[in-house]
Parts: structure tokens; sequence; C-alpha cells
């Protein structure tokens, strides 16, 4: 074998070594992750106002846990809060909103089901996500897109972001009463921590 023909095979053999190298590196990067959601660190609020004040108030998330893909953007899993978990400092208004307004009884539970985000999602540090998913209100779903900030150090992600939901209507009563107008639009405001797995 003459040299010129020695230096292609060598350099060839230098390609198969580096992309051997790389290859696995490249499909770990892009393959799924999962957030276990800490329900006890992450929290619900909300905000809304009348003619008087503002109201507000919180919710406990019961559970979650959340795949992605940071390659495609890919999203699955739920996210599941607490309805008579609701807390605003008023025994009597918290009554209502949950057995009346939110109707408990029926539908305990609010969901959010991620599908996928855009974005770049650092691996470690702070990125700003569009996230995208199902909100299930009062047993129907309806589409929304969250804007969320993502901070990730050692292995543990916190997600905060906020969103404004028209409740009324989504089927929600009007809580209005004579000279009490409430705002038609609640901003719903979200912290969510998680190990990643």
């Amino acid at each position: 074998m003459s040299d010129p023909e020695k230096c292609r095979s060598r350099l060839l053999h230098l390609c198969f070594f580096l992309l051997a190298l790389v290859l696995p590196c490249t499909a770990a990067a892009h393959s799924e992750e999962t957030l276990r959601i800490n329900s006890q660190a992450s929290s619900v609020t909300f905000a809304l106002t009348d003619t008087l004040h503002a109201v507000n108030g919180t919710f406990q998330i019961a559970s979650g846990e959340v795949s992605f893909d940071p390659g495609t953007g890919q999203m699955s899993g739920l996210i599941t809060v607490n309805v008579i978990s609701g807390h605003s400092d008023s025994p009597t208004r918290d009554h209502r909103m949950i057995q009346d307004e939110l109707k408990a009884k029926l539908f305990p539970a609010v969901t959010f089901a991620p599908q996928h985000f855009t974005g770049a999602l650092a691996t470690v540090g702070q990125s700003t996500l569009q996230v995208t998913g199902q909100f299930t209100l009062l047993g129907k779903p309806h589409t929304l897109t969250i804007p969320m900030t993502v901070q990730i150090e050692n292995g543990q992600a916190t997600a905060t972001g906020s969103f404004p939901i028209p409740y009324i209507d989504w089927g929600m009563k009007d809580p209005s009463v004579l000279f009490l107008r409430v705002g038609k639009v609640v901003t719903i405001g979200l912290k969510i921590v998680g190990t990643l797995q």
C-alpha cells in the first residue's frame, strides 16, 4: 500500500473512531428525561380582583410527573391539583369557591397535561420555554401555552410561570353579587419543583 493510500486509510479509521465517540453522546443528549415533582415544595397560586380588593390564594399539587425529550421538545405526563385544598383566608369564600364554582364533588381535581415545549433547554442553569398542553377544568380540556422559566442545578429543577384563565368562559359560575363585581379572569401562578431522573 502506497503512502497516500495508508494516509487515507488512517484518516478513514480516525473518522470512524470520532463518529463512534460522538454518536452515543448525541443520542444521550436527546434521550427522554423525567421530572418527578415534589408536591410539598411546589405550589399553585391564584389572584382575582373585585370592586373592593384583590383576592389571593393557593392550591396544593397532589401529584405530578412529567417526561420530556430535550431534543424534540415532546412532553407527556400529568400534574394534578387538589381542588379541596383551595385556601384564601376566608372560610366562607373558600367553601363557595370549592363547592359551588369548582364543583369539587364532581370534579375533585384540576389537571395540566404538557404535550410539548419550544425554546432551548439548558442542562444546567436557566432557560425560558413555552410549554403547551391540556388544562382540564370542570372536566373540560383547554389548550394552553404557558411561558415558563426553568432553573436546573444538581439534578433539581424549578419551573415557574403564570397565565390567565377566563374561568367564566370556561364554565365556572360568576361569583359576582349585587354591588360586588368580580373580575372575569383569574391569574394562576405555578412553581414546580422536582428531581430529574
